[in-house]
């Protein structure tokens, strides 16, 4: 699987604005329902169900990003929207420091394997400190998705 298989390039923003975290949640899924990848009468449910896992333990898991998830109904694959708060929010991160990169992570119910490999890939490219930052310092859609192609194509000659 690869972060291109999973993120819908409609689903992207360079600059999420001066938001709440909760907001960061609810624009990040308003983008995948304008796509048509999420129906708009899950909307709520989705937001609800990130909310409740973030309720549990913070998904910003430090230097700067997280990733809020969920596993919906409905869904037959794992879909993905990535957002960017320059000037960061406050996500309750493990390091305690502001989120400056979101990526909103929704994967089949009924499918823990498709999430588990979803993650994987996502974490494995958020754990890399060169690309945390080209994600944060990408000022366009157009540079979110050459670091996500570079990405692909890196993970493909690893």
């Amino acid at each position: 699987m690869k972060l291109l298989d999973i993120v819908v390039r409609d689903a992207i923003s360079a600059d999420l604005g001066s938001i709440s975290r909760d907001e960061v949640i609810g624009t990040l899924a308003d983008m995948l329902v304008k796509d048509g990848v999420l129906a708009a009468d899950c909307r709520d449910d989705c937001i609800k169900s990130v909310i409740k896992r973030e309720r549990r333990g913070s998904t910003g898991f430090g230097h700067g990003v997280a990733v809020p998830h969920a596993k919906m109904a409905g869904l037959d694959r794992a879909i993905a929207a990535i957002g960017n708060i320059p000037q960061g929010v406050d996500f309750n991160a493990l390091d305690r420091g502001d989120v400056h990169s979101v990526v909103l992570l929704l994967s089949p119910e009924d499918a823990p394997e498709v999430h588990l490999e979803a993650m994987e890939v996502i974490f494995g490219h958020l754990s890399q400190e060169t690309f945390r930052r080209f994600l944060r310092q990408a000022e366009s859609v157009d540079a979110i998705v050459t670091l996500l192609e570079d990405a692909d194509e890196s993970q493909l000659n690893a």
